[in-house]
């Protein structure tokens, strides 16, 4: 079973992606902010799969936190989450070194784009072009 830990500061979001990703099989671990996370990280006695992330909160943001985690879980993949563009969030100073799905998202879609990122299921083909 693989694992994913889910960080966010908003609770509702962070409820969703943990009841979506736990009814798709996964192990889900959460935490409110990146503080947190990163004690949740180092006390999970097991791999940690993936880090599902929000790019902006309180003291470390989702960027510092996968920085942070890096080191201690090399393995691990990292997807973000944002209410903002990425052009809003690299004039800010964030870059997002990993995909990140605009909030607000459909449960199908935060469900088939985890499956994606840990290579669960092939990424949609491309439309056929007139030729």
């Amino acid at each position: 079973m693989r694992t994913i830990l889910v960080v966010d500061d908003d609770a509702w979001v962070r409820v969703l992606a943990r009841d979506v990703l736990a009814a798709d099989g996964y192990r889900v671990l959460e935490a409110a902010d990146g503080e947190d996370a990163i004690r949740i990280a180092a006390e999970h006695p097991g791999p940690i799969h993936l880090l599902l992330t929000d790019v902006v909160m309180p003291g470390l943001d989702g960027c510092e936190l996968a920085a942070g985690l890096a080191p201690l879980l090399p393995g691990m993949k990292v997807m973000f989450m944002s209410a903002y563009d990425r052009d809003f969030l690299v004039a800010r100073g964030l870059n997002p070194t990993g995909p990140v799905i605009a909030k607000p998202f459909t449960i199908e879609y935060l469900a088939r784009r985890v499956r994606m990122v840990l290579g669960a299921e092939r990424a949609p083909a491309a439309p056929a072009r007139a030729r």
